[in-house]
């Protein structure tokens, strides 16, 4: 209990010495006249108070394990409260609509992330019905693999699967694995948790969407979709790195067998498909017709509606009135529920997709205030681009990196292709150096709780700060090109 307590003042402490450091240099408090369009509020009052208002936010957020309360619960708040005192001054100062118009652009971006993400959780979620993951993980468990051996296998198969599915959705499926075969052992379960997390992290960092940060930067038109896959490599090194050094840590010796009997369901195969047809949509809308991503998105969410609907006229549950029917009995037993996209739409992160909206807004507000721009004049002006976008990734092994990267997003400083690219891969998995740096380094705390925790996470800290130097190294070794403007 102690060294709980520890690590959470040790992590509140470095939030609010993030937010001190954006306070440095402040000049005298001053507002604007009146006549602007704008208001200087970094040194009013609302603004140290806006401040105060995320920072605690934000620690409730952090301190969800403990509470219980959803995250999305203190963010929520602290948009509104944040907004509603920027409002107040500027309607105090005649500026009616400044505010309202700022916010809007903020939702309008929260519009399309929040969309496209709802599109993408269904698909998951869909999948998810139809055992798609299930059956994966049945093969899996069934292999006989020794623990050296499923150590690569979850490691390699959380890069890969993750690119396409979130990090979090592929961190559990491959820790359920883990956990069948080897939750006898718990070092092998740490392990093998460590390198889960570090490989999801690291397999999201070249994808579009593999990740929310690879997914703003994309959506914000700042990098070609291909381009992202000139991460490839750096990736695979922060992975590989860690992955080999712990490796030599796994026990190798063969687990007890066990066996399960696992099928997919009818139509399991074609969702898988709709879904890569859904990305390629949304890749052309964007590439070839210059439209948003979501809308692409969006049309790729009828593609599975259809196909729902096919699936629910023929769905069989094995009886009719002339009595048994043998074909029908394998549906009967495995598929007795009709597919109903609706239930796939209603199971989406809808905690998530709330946090990201008070993340959004909670940024936006600090950004309008001025201290975004504050941040930005300090670390890429002051620092330079490169020490800015490796400090991101420190960052966001502390805070989550979705108000990080929207901060750098709405920031938007004068930077070379090849440093967007450093900052996005930074900021995705600078989070594999803490356990709670990460939706699925916190995710597997609680499916493997007592076996994976901080602090055991925390004692390959180093082994994986390795892997994070290299993979910067790598990227500016073979991808110097993009570096220049």
């Amino acid at each position: 209990m102690r060294e709980e307590e520890n690590t959470t003042v040790n992590t509140v402490l470095c939030i609010l010495t993030f937010a001190a450091g954006l306070l440095l240099g402040i000049p005298e408090a001053v507002l604007a006249s009146a006549g602007g369009q704008t208001l200087d509020l970094t040194a009013h009052w609302v603004g140290y108070a806006a401040l105060v208002i995320f920072v605690v936010a934000y620690l409730f957020v952090m301190a969800e394990e403990h509470t219980h309360l959803r995250k999305s619960k203190p963010v929520l708040l602290a948009a509104g409260l944040i907004w509603g005192l920027i409002a107040w001054v500027y309607a105090s100062h005649g500026l009616n609509h400044a505010a309202e118009i700022a916010v809007r652009h903020n939702l309008l971006e929260y519009g399309e992330l929040f969309l496209f993400l709802l599109v993408a959780m269904t698909y998951i979620n869909a999948m998810e019905e139809r055992q798609v993951f299930e059956a994966l993980r049945a093969r899996l468990v069934s292999a006989g693999f020794s623990y050296r051996k499923l150590f690569w296998i979850t490691g390699l198969l959380a890069f890969f699967i993750s690119p396409v599915a979130d990090n979090l959705t592929t961190a559990l499926l491959m820790c359920a694995v883990v956990m069948a075969i080897g939750k006898d052992n718990a070092k092998f379960v740490m392990l093998s948790c460590i390198n889960i997390v570090v490989g999801a992290n690291a397999g999201g960092a070249f994808s579009p969407f593999g990740d929310i940060t690879t997914l703003m930067v994309w959506q914000k038109g700042i990098v070609p979709f291909w381009t992202f896959f000139a991460l490839f490599i750096p990736a695979v090194v922060n992975w590989f790195v860690p992955a080999l050094i712990m490796s030599f840590a796994v026990p190798n010796i063969q687990p007890t067998a066990c066996t399960l009997d696992i099928k997919m369901k009818r139509g399991g195969f074609v969702i898988i498909g709709l879904f890569l047809l859904t990305i390629c949509t949304a890749v052309s809308f964007h590439n070839f017709l210059h439209m948003p991503p979501v809308i692409g998105m969006m049309t790729g969410l009828s593609f599975l509606k259809i196909f729902g609907y096919y699936l629910k006229k023929t769905h069989k549950n094995g009886h009719n009135s002339s009595g048994y029917d043998p074909n029908k009995a394998e549906e009967e037993l495995g598929d007795t529920v009709a597919f109903d996209v609706f239930k796939n739409i209603a199971r989406a992160e809808w905690d998530t997709l709330m946090f990201f909206y008070g993340v959004i807004l909670c940024v936006g507000g600090l950004g309008f205030i001025g201290y975004l721009a504050m941040a930005s004049q300090t670390m890429y002006t002051g620092w330079g681009a490169t020490p800015a976008n490796i400090m991101v990734g420190v960052l966001s092994a502390i805070v989550d990196n979705i108000p990080v990267m929207f901060a750098v997003l709405t920031m938007k400083p004068e930077m070379s292709q090849g440093q967007w690219l450093l900052v996005t891969m930074t900021a995705g998995v600078g989070g594999s150096m803490l356990s709670i740096g990460s939706a699925a380094g916190v995710a597997l705390m609680g499916q493997a709780r007592g076996m994976y925790t901080f602090f055991g996470h925390l004692k390959w800290t180093p082994v994986i700060a390795l892997g994070y130097a290299a993979s910067i190294y790598v990227h500016f070794l073979i991808n110097g090109r993009y570096f220049v403007q």
